[in-house]
């Protein structure tokens, strides 16, 4: 093999994301035999642990739930080297990056963080490298100071080209004003600002006029948080846009919002567009572009295609011309449903693929609810008759309105994984609606009207999908004709991605059951399982040590987004795992444990009363209701975690009134932790 194919260099393990290993010692014939070989604790606690560590040089590197960054000799788990970069209200961070190093400079590990800050490390030792930026470090808030105190925080590896790391933030997705999602590029060697590119075009330029009058001025976003791929051969970063603000209301900003919610071909050396390709029009939705354009090939004619996939919180895989942007398999404009919102001007059609089709569930009927047991069938019963529903891109209405699916998706940020010799691409996605409608806003709010409980799932009383199964799905699509190959159930909605190896196999470990499992990649019958620490909210990885073994490893942390998902009050962990054939950990330190499903508490209607009951309203309902919260039960700690993100996402307040707000729902939402 040759140099770099037995490790895991980067997020998606190419730098076209293909999530594709060409290792082949574990196989469909001995994964049965595979067994935990090393576990790693971060003794970090609370918080999202979404990362994908990577392996390069002979050492794995990762970033811990606060962002704390560590090295791992990759056979055994020991600790190497940690630095704590010490971010300011730590959220989700899904991994660093590695540039190799060129012209005597040596190799870096490339990170942001949650506080924005674009940071170098001498990837031997983990000191910082002086000589990047100021003693190390880049402020990515310079050039973007209009917003001081709104939310503005990086949660991707930065993508390599050259001497250039690019990256994209995460912004405020309400109300609509705030800092801008521009994707920019840094000189590695000195950290100076390359180019940036404007995902709202400014005036002049084009696709301004899709905004309607005014709507592009200050807009947040949309913003580029997703994953990066690279075509180093041509010089092209490929990059998925974010829904722009609101999330649920445009009629500031009438029109298709360019670049909003595209899949962007850029010139990865100089930020000029080469292409676009726009998935979702004017979005009311919260349909971001989750996951990375992942590099594919399609043979037709016997010609060679060079394309990108692109997965979508709605479910629709589109699958399209890397050098054009062209859909493959075509696509048509359909009409859609139209707002019943005052002023709102939704779009009345969007683009659908014509192969492959819908690969989760789009729309819902009264046949299609739970029968899980009597309790469960008649609780959803009572809660679908008093709602409306219809076809995908069902706009949430002035009326309680159910959506398939929801903002979690369908698919998600894990994206998909490409075999190239299958020529099959792998996809994970969830079935879960959301609940919510569209009402007045109190009086002096940023916007009109806001959606009350948008991200409010439709779940039972144990909190449990009010559908009938498969709650998740795993799909095979033949990238060749754009049919799907197979197609198999999953027991839970899920979020992380996939991965796939010459050995003839998927591996997944995204379900919300604590389970990472093994999957023959031609015809997807499950091979194997084992129980990790908790749910793995992530992307695995698969490697060669120095020892000759083929490990696979993941983090566990547990559920994330999808804790009110059943209960999942005991399902935390912060763990890394790696597996190998005939592993015995030697690690020494018990495992933590997830409980059993039991039923959880009903949500409520409102919130228990206390002096900060008013505060707490005023403050936390400005995007979304009571509803979406108030039937929560968590820790003090995981309660702060939640108000950092809520103010990441541009919740504003005093810092005395946050934590007011803290002390409010660990006492009156808490779960007794």
């Amino acid at each position: 093999m040759i140099s770099g194919q037995t490790d895991w260099p980067s997020y998606g393990h190419d730098p076209g994301g293909a999530k594709y290993s060409p290792l082949r010692q574990i196989t469909t014939a001995n994964v049965a035999s595979l067994h935990r070989a090393w576990t790693y604790h971060t003794g970090d606690s609370a918080g999202q642990f979404e990362t994908t560590p990577i392996v390069a040089g002979g050492r794995m590197y990762l970033s811990t739930q606060n962002c704390r960054i560590v090295a791992l000799a990759p056979e055994t788990g020991a600790v190497l080297w940690t630095y704590d970069p010490h971010v300011r209200r730590p959220r989700e961070h899904r991994g660093v990056s590695y540039w190799p190093g060129s012209n005597g400079a040596a190799p870096r590990i490339i990170l942001t963080t949650a506080d924005a800050r674009l940071i170098a490390l001498d990837a031997a030792t983990g000191k910082p490298v002086d000589t990047f930026g100021t003693h190390g470090e880049v402020d990515l808030r310079v050039g973007v100071e209009q917003f001081p105190n709104a939310g503005y925080s990086f949660t991707s590896p930065p993508a390599i080209y050259r001497d250039l790391a690019i990256v994209g933030p995460s912004t405020p997705e309400g109300p609509g004003k705030g800092p801008s999602g521009d994707p920019r590029a840094f000189d590695i060697r000195t950290g100076k600002l390359v180019w940036r590119f404007h995902t709202v075009p400014q005036p002049g330029e084009p696709g301004n006029d899709t905004w309607g009058d005014g709507g592009w001025k200050d807009r947040s976003g949309p913003s580029a948080w997703g994953l990066m791929t690279v075509d180093t051969e041509r010089g092209l970063v490929f990059i998925s846009t974010g829904n722009p603000a609101d999330s649920f209301y445009g009629a500031d900003r009438k029109g298709t919002n360019l670049y909003a919610n595209c899949v962007l071909s850029l010139d990865a050396s100089t930020g000029k567009l080469r292409w676009y390709h726009q998935l979702v029009h004017h979005d009311i939705f919260d349909y971001d572009a989750p996951g990375g354009p992942a590099f594919i090939n399609v043979v037709r004619d016997g010609r060679t295609i060079p394309a990108v996939a692109q997965i979508t919180k709605m479910s629709l895989l589109f699958i399209l011309d890397r050098l054009s942007g062209e859909p493959i398999f075509g696509e048509e404009e359909r009409a859609v449903p139209k707002s019943d919102v005052p002023g709102e001007a939704s779009w009345p059609t969007q683009p659908f693929p014509l192969k492959p089709p819908p690969l989760a569930r789009t729309s819902i009927t009264a046949a299609d609810l739970s029968k899980r047991t009597p309790e469960a069938e008649k609780y959803c019963r009572e809660q679908f008759e008093q709602m409306q529903t219809g076809p995908l891109y069902t706009p949430f209405g002035t009326k309680t309105t159910l959506v398939f699916p929801g903002a979690m998706g369908g698919g998600n940020w894990g994206g998909v994984s490409f075999d190239p010799v299958a020529a099959f691409i792998y996809v994970n996605t969830s079935n879960l609606g959301a609940i919510g409608h569209m009402t007045p806003s109190p009086a002096g709010s940023p916007v009109p009207y806001r959606n009350e409980s948008g991200y409010a799932r439709f779940l039972d009383q144990e909190h449990l999908p009010c559908q009938q199964p498969p709650w998740g799905e795993l799909t095979a699509v033949n990238a060749n004709t754009g049919d799907i190959a197979w197609r198999v159930p999953l027991d839970t909605p899920n979020v992380g991605g996939p991965i796939s190896t010459a050995g003839g196999l998927v591996f997944l470990a995204a379900t919300n059951d604590s389970l990472i499992r093994a999957f023959d990649s031609h015809t997807g019958k499950e091979l194997w399982s084992e129980r990790l620490d908790a749910t793995g909210n992530a992307t695995p990885i698969t490697y060669q040590g120095k020892d000759g073994k083929q490990y696979v490893a993941v983090v566990a942390g547990g559920p994330a987004h999808l804790r009110n998902v059943g209960d999942q009050s005991a399902n935390v962990a912060d763990s890394v795992i790696a597996f190998a054939i005939g592993g015995k950990d030697q690690s020494g330190k018990p495992a933590p444990t997830t409980t059993a499903s039991k039923p959880a508490a009903a949500a409520s209607d409102d919130l228990p009363k206390a002096p900060a009951k008013a505060l707490v309203v005023r403050v936390c309902t400005k995007c979304h209701g009571v509803k979406t919260f108030a039937g929560t039960r968590l820790s003090r700690e995981e309660w702060e975690y939640e108000v950092n993100t809520m103010i990441a996402r541009g919740a504003s307040a005093t810092p005395r009134e946050f934590k007011t707000i803290i002390d409010y729902l660990a006492t009156s939402l808490g779960n007794g932790k």
